[in-house]
């Protein structure tokens, strides 16, 4: 049986919130991330759209067993696209890789009544700024839309259920990102 890989682009990218031992930095080109709602959840999800211009880096992960429809069925919400060809990495050999997406036509812009939270968003950045620093994190912020979507201010209460505690220089980090992208802020 060949390897098989899947790209994370969103908490992933933070080893904390996950089992996965073997993980690997990758990078993602011909897509970009952005913020949006679909029905199956009353906040915004964070997805990647076809976008020829950009790379995002990211982690590769092995698909535990290689059970794809376990993988599939903890990422319902999205489709699994083909991504080998599109994703460098360090590995010695050339896996399946794949990455997941809402597909079009299945989500919306996220609103107020659907806004990220502000506790996922703390665990993707501090995810990026431990795999790829305070530039890669930038570039996380740089190459994601969707950021005139309301944030909910959950810190104190997190609903993501992996949320984890920010040092205070992250979380200077991800205050300073999203007043210079002037986003608002709901409180809970």
């Amino acid at each position: 049986m060949s390897d098989t890989y899947f790209f994370g682009y969103g908490s992933l990218v933070n080893r904390d919130t996950h089992e996965f031992t073997e993980t690997h930095s990758a990078r993602l080109r011909g897509w970009r991330r952005i913020w949006r709602h679909t029905s199956l959840r009353p906040v915004a999800y964070l997805t990647v759209v076809p976008d020829p211009n950009t790379e995002i880096d990211g982690l590769i992960a092995p698909v535990p067993g290689h059970d794809w429809a376990a993988l599939d069925e903890r990422e319902s919400a999205y489709d699994r696209v083909a991504a080998a060809h599109q994703i460098s990495h360090t590995l010695p050999h050339m896996p399946e890789i794949a990455v997941y997406a809402i597909p079009e036509g299945r989500h919306s812009g996220a609103t107020e009544t659907h806004p990220a939270l502000l506790s996922y968003i703390d665990v993707v950045v501090q995810g990026y700024l431990r795999e790829f620093g305070e530039t890669g994190a930038q570039r996380f912020f740089d190459t994601t839309d969707g950021w005139d979507a309301p944030v909910l201010d959950d810190r104190a209460d997190p609903v993501y259920p992996r949320h984890r505690s920010l040092h205070p220089d992250e979380r200077a980090f991800v205050d300073d990102q999203l007043r210079a992208r002037d986003i608002r802020l709901l409180r809970r």
